[in-house]
């Protein structure tokens, strides 16, 4: 269903078929036996967790992760039943809540297993957790010492199910594949600590987007995307990517339109003065939207198909744009701020490069007030 502009003038819209288009392409890499695990937290990369999870569920995704035990609640609120795994911390006063909504834990704490364990007791069967081991991440997770002790001294209760054990590439888009095979070493390492202590783990998983393309040795059972399914990748340029589709595109619409004279100035500080009669319009969203301050006088955006740049600091709720060469533009028409209009396209990797930054950091910054609109191409 359109949102009507009057309404709301800015929209960030989601191709759900770019999503599914996404998926296949990842699904390519892997063999039939391994499994994927979609990563929808921070809102889905910006683009709204309970819809691209219910989106990926028609897609064949039985299993999701998100950060917190809170992201997880909202998808059980919004009916979604398949595996969802905690991948942040879990902390004492959260775990019946973890328990009354199904939620699966990574456990990285060791002092944390006594409690579920107690929790555990209560259910009809043992409750599954994931171990996390750290292998170079250096954040959360299990040292090898830490994995031997709970194992090798029967200190996971009988109430646990071990479904799986897990770690996380630091460097796998890295220019040097080295530090990341060492980390494969080490999961490896702590994979036979779990066999040899009589466990048979069914999910094994250490991939993340950049990990699948690149290192078919990391799938293991399980695989977890992020980055890749939103459109996006970080691969060094010696490997050739996925042919992947961004999902969302941003948009807003002129409402004002103003002509300045030479030595005027736009917005905050003077850091843009005009040198000539300009025509400046002012778009209805700022960095309260998710609008990098650092893309004043820098960043572009896009009208009647052509690139306009954006002149004077962005504001809290209004960003200024120079139309002077874009004859005819009128207040009403869509602004594009990531996706394409005519020939001309603007992707969140040119705003992180614009701003220093990276393609998740500029998706994820999207408000939630922006509404999002679900669609098929």
């Amino acid at each position: 269903m359109p949102i009507p502009s009057d309404v709301f003038p800015t929209v960030a819209t989601v191709d759900l078929t770019a999503l599914a288009h996404n998926l296949l392409q990842l699904r390519r890499f892997l063999s039939p036996s391994c499994d994927i695990m979609a990563v929808v937290k921070a809102n889905a990369y910006g683009h709204g967790a309970v819809e691209t999870a219910q989106a990926l569920s028609h897609q064949g995704i039985v299993r999701f992760a998100v950060f917190s035990i809170e992201e997880g609640i909202a998808l059980r609120h919004a009916g979604i039943t398949a595996s969802i795994v905690i991948l942040g911390p879990v902390f004492s006063q959260q775990v019946e809540d973890l328990f009354a909504y199904r939620l699966t834990p990574v456990v990285s704490d060791p002092a944390l297993l006594t409690l579920l364990g107690q929790c555990a007791a209560r259910c009809a069967s043992p409750y599954p957790i994931h171990l996390k081991i750290d292998t170079g991440m250096g954040r959360l997770g299990l040292t090898q010492g830490e994995l031997e002790t709970i194992l090798t001294n029967h200190a996971l209760p009988s109430s646990l199910f071990l479904e799986g054990v897990m770690s996380h590439l630091a460097d796998s888009d890295g220019l040097e594949p080295g530090p990341t095979e060492q980390q494969f070493h080490l999961f490896d390492r702590a994979l036979k600590v779990v066999r040899e202590a009589g466990f048979s783990t069914p999910l094994m998983h250490l991939a993340n987007s950049a990990g699948i393309v690149r290192f078919p040795s990391a799938h293991y059972s399980l695989v977890r995307p992020g980055i890749m399914l939103y459109g996006y990748h970080t691969l060094p340029p010696s490997v050739p990517p996925p042919d992947l589709r961004p999902v969302l595109s941003l948009t807003t619409r002129v409402v004002q339109l103003r002509l300045i004279q030479p030595g005027e100035t736009v917005s905050y500080n003077r850091t843009f003065m005009a040198r000539r009669p300009t025509r400046i319009a002012v778009l209805p969203i700022g960095y309260s939207s998710g609008i990098n301050r650092r893309l004043s006088n820098r960043g572009q955006v896009l009208i009647r198909g052509q690139r306009a740049t954006i002149v004077g600091i962005v504001c809290m709720d209004m960003v200024m744009v120079d139309v002077t060469e874009i004859h005819d533009v009128a207040v009403g028409d869509e602004v594009v701020l990531i996706g394409q209009q005519g020939t001309e396209r603007i992707t969140a990797q040119d705003i992180a490069e614009w701003t220093g930054t990276i393609s998740y950091e500029v998706l994820c910054a999207i408000s939630h007030k922006i509404p999002r609109l679900y669609c098929s191409s």
